[in-house]
């Protein structure tokens, strides 16, 4: 009988359990942090999209003539805080909106941190702080 081919159908014939396991314990890892990474960078246009939005609303409260500063910060906290945005700051320019005349521009500035509004962590953009404008014509 010949020996070589005995020893190469024993060789081939060995399961690869092991293999699946070491490619699992190296994958794995890449593809979960591939996924909370995506989670995270839709988290942040989710963030960006909501402060653009409500920068806008606070605008439009802002132009009609005889609002305050009070009324754009209402508007502006009810939707954020409804959208569940976290540790915001609301800035307007000019700073009191009775003094616009019609044609006018005030800006709307809101800011927030990104690691207060994560929804696992912040750690990949921990230190990024998320700011929108809207400028809008005073009626």
């Amino acid at each position: 009988m010949n020996t070589s081919l005995i020893s190469r159908k024993h060789i081939t014939g060995i399961p690869r359990v092991g293999t699946a396991i070491v490619e699992l314990a190296v994958c794995l890892p890449v593809l979960v942090m591939m996924t909370l990474a995506t989670v995270e960078a839709c988290t942040m246009l989710y963030v960006q999209q909501t402060l653009k939005t409500t920068a806008f609303e606070g605008a439009r409260v802002g132009i009609v003539p005889g609002a305050t500063v009070e009324n754009i910060n209402f508007q502006c906290e009810t939707l954020l805080d409804s959208h569940s945005i976290n540790g915001y700051a609301i800035s307007a320019n000019p700073s009191d909106p009775t003094q616009l005349s019609q044609g006018d521009w005030l800006e709307i500035t809101i800011t927030a941190p990104f690691a207060d509004n994560s929804l696992v962590g912040g750690w990949i953009y921990s230190d990024k702080t998320l700011e929108r404008s809207v400028s809008l014509r005073a009626e």
